[in-house]
């Protein structure tokens, strides 16, 4: 299949770019930065304007027809909500898409919304509050509302802390931290919000928002949680839901991604086939729920490579980490 997948300048989106490729299948990969490090992955490539721009919709089309693209995956979280707008233009292409409506992207983009609708279906969340004097427990978590990684993320335990970071942070919200071990869920979902597949993983170290080393685990509790978070959220498609396990055994629910993550190159290693599954759904063949299996205790560390332009071939370094 011809696959185009969007946002190759990201983690996920190359994460994507190498499975696709790595199960035989034809990558185009769109990103609009001219120095995204998967243009130096995909088979072919095309440089896009920023989805916020009027041009794009109509570029992103024409690269479909063009490429006679058999599937499009989306990896930024704004490009998502575009395809939920041009369903008419990809069924008339023939392209195959899998992934969720304007009114979960929306739900799951703004974290405020976010939190107080899983609190109303009674799913653990941290008490949320946008008040300058926050009516919430601390210590607390001082975040953009409509922020992703840890972009303008500061963790205080004084209410003056609080006062200082919410002059910081842009279009801000308060939370209680929660106190605890921190996991990752990779996952996908079809009808009715069903979870046919999880890995969930362990997020033992991180940088910038992005595991850099984990390890996968199985546990009642989290996949109930998780399961019940995405039904609330009318999820359809992958998704990346993170959390936390108190000493008590308490999983509380922060956030839905509702794309491929950064972290799946160690969901995907533990066998869980998250995306060859998501290739069969896009194209209407029955996904096989068998593959969608999660092996417990496999780790990852990981590493960086670098891709180097205009040098003599003797002069580039034979490996780079």
């Amino acid at each position: 299949m011809n696959v185009l997948i969007t946002g190759v300048g990201g983690p996920a989106g190359i994460n994507v770019l190498r499975e696709v490729a790595r199960l035989g299948h034809t990558t185009i990969g769109v990103d609009c930065d001219p120095m995204a490090a998967g243009f130096h992955i995909a088979h072919r490539s095309e440089l896009v304007p920023p989805c916020s721009s009027r041009d794009y919709r109509s570029v992103l089309v024409s690269l479909l027809d063009a490429h006679e693209v058999d599937v499009v995956i989306a990896t930024v979280t704004e490009e998502l909500a575009l395809l939920d707008d041009i369903t008419a233009d990809l069924s008339a292409l023939g392209v195959g898409h899998w992934g969720p409506s304007r009114r979960t992207i929306e739900l799951c983009s703004d974290k405020l919304l976010f939190a107080k609708t899983l609190e109303s279906h009674g799913v653990a969340t941290p008490a949320t509050d946008t008040k300058s004097t926050p009516r919430v427990p601390g210590p607390w978590i001082v975040k953009p509302r409509d922020g992703r990684g840890s972009r303008d993320v500061h963790s205080v335990t004084t209410r003056g802390q609080v006062k200082a970071a919410l002059q910081l942070v842009p279009n801000p919200l308060v939370q209680t931290r929660v106190m605890g071990r921190e996991f990752s869920a990779d996952v996908l979902t079809g009808g009715n919000s069903r979870v046919i597949g999880m890995a969930a993983r362990w997020r033992d170290a991180c940088r910038g928002g992005i595991s850099t080393a984990g390890t996968t685990f199985v546990d009642s509790a989290v996949d109930e949680a998780v399961r019940r978070a995405v039904r609330v959220v009318e999820l359809s498609g992958p998704a990346n839901v993170q959390g936390f396990v108190t000493a008590e055994g308490d999983v509380w629910i922060i956030e839905i991604n509702p794309r491929f993550s950064g972290g799946l190159p160690l969901s995907l290693a533990s066998g869980c086939d998250l995306v060859g599954q998501f290739l069969r759904g896009a194209t209407g063949q029955q996904v096989e729920a068998t593959r969608l299996q999660s092996t417990p205790g496999v780790s990852m560390a990981r590493v960086f490579d670098e891709f180097f332009v205009g040098l003599p071939k003797s002069s580039a370094p034979e490996t780079a980490v």
